[in-house]
């Protein structure tokens, strides 16, 4: 079968959109030895590609990999966007992106794991991590969205980590064929 360029797979998912108005009142969980987070004071669009693409293959995440280089380069520049990258014995291992650019509200705007620190335990403790950091930039709230593409994990972690649910939206992605994404067969449509 051949395709064009213009080829999409249309993808439908339901979108949680969810809010947390106070930082949690016990403490992050402790990241286990030999894991740390670190925040990049300049982020290359390769080294983003690579973390969003790692992180997000499995997940069908694929708005930014349709991002012309110039745009991204300008989300990175923009000193409301945050990247932090965790790392487990010098290994990168998952990243999240904080979006300061709706303050006091701050956006928790990507979060995960690379499909190496799947599973490992310490994915609550990294959320937490980034949760402690927006809070502790002395936001109001935080937000973030998750939704029925992603890890089936991921919205226990968040109602776990003291995040409620907003609302829920049904959407269609228009995923180009292009990227070469696996996409799942519960989510075609």
């Amino acid at each position: 079968m051949s395709h064009t360029l213009d080829d999409v797979i249309p993808v439908g998912v339901t979108v949680t959109f969810m809010r947390m108005d106070r930082a949690p009142d016990d403490p992050a969980p402790p990241l286990p030895p030999g894991v740390a987070v670190r925040r990049l004071s300049h982020c290359s669009v390769p080294q983003y590609r690579t973390l969003y693409n790692t992180v997000g293959a499995p997940y069908v995440w694929w708005l930014r990999r349709i991002l012309p280089d110039a745009h991204l380069a300008g989300l990175l520049r923009s000193p409301a966007v945050s990247i932090h990258v965790l790392s487990q014995d010098g290994v990168d291992g998952g990243f999240y992106e904080l979006d300061a650019s709706h303050w006091p509200a701050v956006n928790l705007s990507y979060f995960g794991l690379m499909p190496h620190a799947v599973g490992l335990g310490f994915g609550y403790a990294f959320l937490r991590h980034a949760v402690a950091n927006g809070f502790g930039m002395g936001a109001r709230a935080m937000t973030v969205n998750t939704c029925t593409a992603d890890h089936p994990r991921a919205l226990p972690a968040y109602l776990r980590a003291g995040f409620r649910v907003v609302r829920q939206v049904r959407e269609q992605w228009d995923v180009p064929v292009s990227l070469g994404l696996v996409i799942p067969d519960h989510l075609r449509l």
